[in-house]
């Protein structure tokens, strides 16, 4: 009796052993940590091909559940040539928040053929909830102002290779040099 009793305790031990290595294994930052996730920079620079020209940022990738979830929350500060480009599996409704987030934000919400569809204005620490009105593939964070500093608009183009290879319909071209075809007023 005393010998199960040993192993009843024993298999008990080894089931709370395991998750909670599992538990600590896959924890990502949560808003109770409060520390700032931080991707690694990707080694090809975003494209943003505006009337006044191409500029160019670097970028983190958040391209996971999780990654994006966390996002800039805890960031206080960012280059104004920096940003985060969130990648969703498919094209869909997205809703964006600046909860733990203490800087400002533009939100630039993009579609699956890389055409900017509609950009926000991200306040601090607000809850309010942040959407294009139509389906994107893709959010682009930058420090508020950019945008607007930048010439940044609705219809122009992003160029990056995460971009160029999300499966879709409607893709633009690959650039070979010669950037698209935008109106200059």
């Amino acid at each position: 009796m005393a010998h199960r009793n040993w192993l009843t305790a024993g298999a008990m031990c080894a089931v709370v052993i395991i998750a909670a290595s599992t538990l600590f294994y896959f924890q990502v930052p949560s808003e109770a940590d409060s520390r700032a996730m931080i991707l690694p920079v990707d080694p090809a620079p975003l494209i943003a091909v505006t009337k006044k020209g191409e500029r160019s940022f670097s970028i983190e990738v958040a391209d996971t559940e999780p990654e994006r979830e966390a996002g800039l929350m805890f960031r206080d500060d960012m280059a104004a040539t920096h940003g985060m480009l969130f990648v969703f599996e498919e094209t869909r409704d997205v809703n964006f928040w600046m909860k733990n987030t203490p800087m400002p934000l533009d939100l630039i919400f993009v579609g699956q053929d890389g055409r900017i569809r509609a950009i926000k204005q991200g306040e601090p620490q607000s809850e309010a909830i942040l959407s294009p009105g139509e389906p994107v593939r893709f959010v682009l964070e930058l420090k508020a102002g950019t945008a607007a500093r930048d010439g940044i608009a609705d219809g122009d183009l992003l160029r990056h290779p995460v971009i160029g290879t999300a499966a879709g319909p409607g893709m633009p071209p690959a650039n070979k040099g010669d950037s698209p075809n935008v109106d200059a007023d």
